[in-house]
């Protein structure tokens, strides 16, 4: 990651020190396992005592032995005693440690960026509770349609985040795994047993059948989950640039203290979230096939997958945690023109057409598709001239000219947010019912 997206709680999980580290947490708990059958009693505690992580030192060795974990080994058990180095990696391949490191990673990243996912549900429910008796205008095709909740605007919005919430807690419950199977997954050495033991002392599930690789479609999963939160993360985040142009002018992003939005124009107040955070997203959803990809590997295994995850894992991951952490904020300083969102509705009043439609409909014995047309026709009149009274007169017009007598109200704005928020507070509850808020 560079500098300017870096989140340190995140790119240190993925430096050579900390993956070493878990290299050497990975083995140790290996040999634990087997301590007292196929390796004496205390080998562990001797190589926990005297191994030193020096990612000089292994890159180093690489560049003769040409092999990461040969030099990662040969590394530690040089300062080693003869008798206790010789335990170290034994009964296991190098993807046992790899894969199984890796996943300790994963796991590791996950319990920083699930905590941050909770931030963002939270504010933007909230705010989704705060605009939920904000009548604004909704739009279909980006043209004005009919009134609506701005919160239950935001509460779709909170819905699509908590789909993904909930499915990235439970890859976090399910899906990682660990294996110590060996050579081409044979057993040879370890056994299923020891494996267990090795992975409940880590704190992780086993494989059930591996390749001498884990399966590249759970890192795939994830990777395809990262891409679908860059789906909402842009979703949302065109939303707000949307709503933020002069034009529409219905929220802004909060200027912090000595912020500036123009190097030229001092009046300017850009989206400048909003569009970072598009960009992170396409980012995110770059990785899905470079990672869907890694799922093919040849025979029972093969390294293609090793050099593309070195690179994008940890970029991937990062980039969830900055994006996440970046939109929470974001939300939470949202500004809502409630004035600007509200006059809209008042002032913009074709969508009542659909108002008398079905009133007429329910009202009168003539054919829906002939009052569709008066409706139509007085709506386009009113539009064309800025006019409610156009509108409503054109309408009466053309009902009498039908002969259709009928005496049709001109609403209130209270009557509106009636009519056309007032199955809100259900929508709400049951959307809490289905994704709550989490703690």
């Amino acid at each position: 990651m560079i500098p300017r997206y870096d989140r340190k709680e995140i790119s240190t999980i993925w430096t050579d020190q900390y993956k070493f580290s878990t290299y050497l947490k990975v083995e140790l708990a290996i040999l634990k396992a087997m301590e007292g059958s196929k390796v004496p009693e205390g080998i562990s505690a001797k190589v926990e005592k005297d191994a030193v992580i020096n990612p000089e030192r292994i890159d180093e060795i690489e560049q003769t032995v040409k092999h990461d974990v040969i030099a990662f080994c040969t590394s530690i058990t040089e300062n080693l005693e003869p008798e206790v180095a010789k335990y170290f990696h034994y009964g296991v391949t190098s993807s046992d440690v790899i894969d199984s490191a890796l996943t300790l990673q994963i796991k590791d990243s996950l319990e920083v960026i699930i905590p941050t996912f909770k931030t963002l549900l939270n504010s933007l429910y909230k705010r989704a509770e705060e605009m939920k008796n904000v009548a604004c205008l909704g739009r279909s095709h980006g043209m004005y349609a009919e009134p609506m909740s701005f919160g239950q605007k935001l509460l779709g919005h909170y819905n699509e985040f908590a789909r993904r919430f909930q499915e990235l807690e439970d890859f976090y419950n399910t899906e990682l795994t660990i294996q110590f199977s060996g050579a081409v997954g044979n057993y040879t050495i370890m056994t299923p047993e020891y494996e267990k033991d090795a992975a409940d002392s880590l704190g992780v599930k086993v494989e059930p059948v591996s390749t001498q690789v884990i399966p590249r479609d759970r890192i795939a999963k994830l990777v395809n989950l990262g891409a679908l939160i860059g789906c909402a993360i842009e979703r949302l985040s065109v939303e707000i640039r949307h709503l933020h142009r002069s034009d529409v002018n219905e929220l802004h992003e909060g200027f912090t203290k000595g912020q500036k939005g123009s190097s030229i124009m001092p009046h300017k107040k850009n989206p400048i979230s909003g569009e970072n955070l598009t960009g992170m997203a396409r980012m995110l959803r770059s990785h899905a096939i470079v990672a869907q990809e890694n799922v093919i590997l040849w025979h029972e295994r093969d390294i293609s997958h090793s050099s593309t995850e070195r690179m994008y894992l940890p970029d991937h991951l990062g980039i969830l945690q900055y994006s996440l952490a970046r939109l929470a904020g974001t939300v939470d300083r949202l500004e809502f023109h409630q004035d600007v969102i509200e006059n809209r509705v008042k002032e913009n009043f074709t969508y009542l057409s659909s108002y008398y439609l079905h009133l007429l409909i329910s009202g009168s014995d003539f054919r829906r598709e002939d009052l569709y047309m008066v409706m139509q026709e007085a709506s386009f009149e009113g539009s064309k001239e800025k006019s409610m009274d156009v509108f409503y007169d054109t309408m009466m017009k053309l009902l009498r000219e039908k002969d259709i007598s009928v005496d049709l109200p001109r609403p209130t704005f209270d009557e509106i947010k009636k009519t056309y928020l007032g199955n809100v507070e259900k929508v709400f509850k049951r959307s809490l019912e289905i994704y709550p808020v989490p703690n």
